[in-house]
């Protein structure tokens, strides 16, 4: 093959970077050691819901790369979302001051550099710090992420999706930590025996464990994570009143001590966003660009749902018009199933002092389409604030390989001063509506009360109690319906709606082989949770019970209040408040 003149090389990338619609700049080519200002390096706006990755060596620039297209997709009406791990993204809020060496550095590329402000939302995980409390109730995290931050194993995974199941069926909330621990321990109690019998795969030393687990989170300090009013993540999309996006910027001062949490925590905001968008298609521009930083800590010692279920999130989440891009140290950090679906790669450089590194940096290397750069020098030898760069151009196909001097920021790289951000704050007007904890009647309460039916059912006093919308009462007058019914007649026809409405089998276990004892059966039977009054309950319930007659209206309430529970949680077994009105 013929060998490429500096001039070839320049002209190719020319042309491969040469877009139609609105773009992201990125800076600069360098094509065999000069600095090409006319061989300008650029992202599609309209492909950043392709997804990317912005990996490299700690210290080579990859923070100030956020910022940057952070700033830009700001300034073209984009939302975006920033994990401020080491605090230097909130100086997007502060103009920066140009000095003599930035702006010899900008002219090199041909960046017309001046000092801007930027519309940022000061976000604090569980109010863990000065800006707006983001919190989520248990029962909108979801058993797949809670079982991730609790280190548990498959087997208990699957054990605590059944304390879930039963919590839902049984009309009993799960806001925070005390709520959840307050039902295991009902499980586990002499009252809750045959209840956790009939949960099946949930043994009485498995909820135990389930339970030690939790303790530990609260003595951890993780309890004001988990309550309410919980982050509408619709927060994420606002614009400001200029048409520029909102960059939602969530302070992380304590990652060290809760990397788990944290990495966690961001995917809920993810699978929440993907359960509530709609689909959006191809769009000129992302509703919403998310940067996932220290994407590794995601993956370590991750389950195999877990994994499932960010694949499928990455995959599916594009077409609801949300870009991700992933930031790390090396691709092989993030799975190859994930990997896969990254489309616009950031490369800085990366070190080979040791044989794992070497090994990491062929592995980086084979990711890259081939082009006319000796890639494990250019990666190895590549300074600061510079990146091998890739992505798709507006047709979908991969642009040509590029070493790129990156463009500056334009606001500070570095902190804010704690007044701005305080004011900044202050001034939100997020901060009504998050900035005070609350504590709702829920399961805990329920639980604990006086005289109250441990199961949810509406026979105490906190029974008939709102709750996110929900009124309750009519227990006794549904008990008395449901009482006299074969129960065998009841999972049948709960078996046959099921089918009907999922359109799938049933999960239902088939009935067993009745026995001659089986009329006292209902007698035993918990009772059903209570559901709306008659003419109050519309959606699945509702449109079943006018279908149906006799006692077998009470029985289709309760099934599609459970059905539609079960339908509206995610891939992560998440369900936001929002989506359980």
């Amino acid at each position: 093959m013929a060998i490429k003149s500096t001039a070839d090389k320049v002209a190719t990338i020319v042309q491969g970077y040469t877009l139609d619609g609105p773009t992201i700049e990125l800076g600069a080519a360098i094509v065999d050691g000069e600095l090409h200002k006319e061989a300008s390096v650029r992202l599609p706006l309209a492909m950043m819901n392709r997804h990317g990755l912005v990996a490299g060596a700690t210290g080579t620039g990859k923070t100030v790369t956020l910022h940057m297209m952070a700033e830009q997709l700001s300034t073209a009406g984009v939302p975006v979302f920033l994990a401020d791990i080491k605090g230097d993204l909130s100086g997007l809020a502060t103009a920066a001051t140009g000095t003599e060496k930035l702006l010899a550095r900008t002219e090199s590329i041909g960046q017309a550099w001046s000092g801007k402000t930027f519309p940022v939302e000061f976000l604090a995980l569980g109010g863990d710090g000065k800006g707006i409390p983001v919190r989520a109730t248990i029962t909108s995290f979801g058993p797949i992420l809670l079982s991730r931050i609790m280190d548990l194993n498959e087997t208990q995974e699957s054990s605590l999706q059944l304390v879930f199941h039963f919590a839902d069926k049984k009309d009993l909330e799960l806001i925070d930590l005390k709520d959840l621990r307050a039902v295991i321990q009902f499980l586990t109690s002499a009252e809750g025996k045959d209840e956790l019998e009939e949960l099946g795969g949930l043994s009485k030393a498995t909820a135990g464990v389930i339970l030690r687990e939790l303790i530990t989170l609260e003595a951890q300090g993780m309890e004001k994570f988990f309550g309410e009013p919980e982050f509408d993540t619709a927060e994420l999309l606002r614009t400001a009143p200029d048409g520029r996006g909102v960059v939602s910027c969530l302070e992380l001062p304590t990652l060290q001590t809760k990397p788990m949490l944290f990495s966690t925590f961001l995917m809920w905001l993810l699978a929440d966003l993907f359960e509530d968008l709609p689909e959006a298609g191809d769009l000129d521009k992302p509703k919403l660009v998310f940067f996932l930083d220290e994407a590794h800590l995601l993956f370590n010692g991750a389950s195999k749902a877990f994994l499932d279920a960010i694949t499928t999130t990455v995959r599916l989440i594009r077409s609801k018009g949300v870009g991700i891009f992933f930031v790390t140290q090396t691709p092989k950090d993030v799975p190859a199933d994930v990997l896969g679906q990254l489309a616009n790669r950031v490369q800085h450089a990366l070190r080979a002092y040791t044989p794992e590194d070497a090994k990491a940096l062929r592995a980086t290397v084979s990711t890259f389409p081939t082009s006319d750069y000796d890639l494990e020098e250019t990666l190895t030898t590549a300074g600061i604030g510079e990146a091998v760069i890739t992505v798709l151009n507006e047709k979908g196909a991969p642009t040509p390989v590029a070493l790129t001097r990156l463009r500056a920021p334009e606001s500070v790289m570095g902190p804010s001063t704690d007044e701005l951000i305080s004011s900044t704050v202050a001034a939100s007007a997020l901060l009504p509506k998050y900035g005070t904890a609350v504590d709702n009647i829920s399961a805990y309460e329920k639980i604990a009360a006086e005289g109250g039916d441990r199961t949810g059912a509406a026979t105490g006093p906190a029974a008939g109690t709102a709750h996110h919308g929900g009124a309750r009462d009519g227990g006794s007058q549904e008990s008395a319906q449901g009482g006299g019914l074969d129960p065998r007649a009841i999972d049948a026809e709960a078996r046959r709606i099921e089918e009907e409405i999922l359109g799938r089998p049933s999960s239902r276990p088939a009935p067993a082989p009745r026995m001659p004892d089986d009329d006292n059966v209902a007698e035993r039977r918990a009772p059903r949770p209570a559901q709306p009054p008659a003419g109050g309950g519309g959606g699945i319930g509702g449109e079943l019970a006018g279908a149906l007659g006799g006692g077998l209206q009470s029985m289709a309430r309760s099934l599609g209040t459970q059905l539609g529970r079960e339908l509206l949680r995610g891939v992560f077994g998440t369900s936001s408040k929002r989506r359980r009105r």
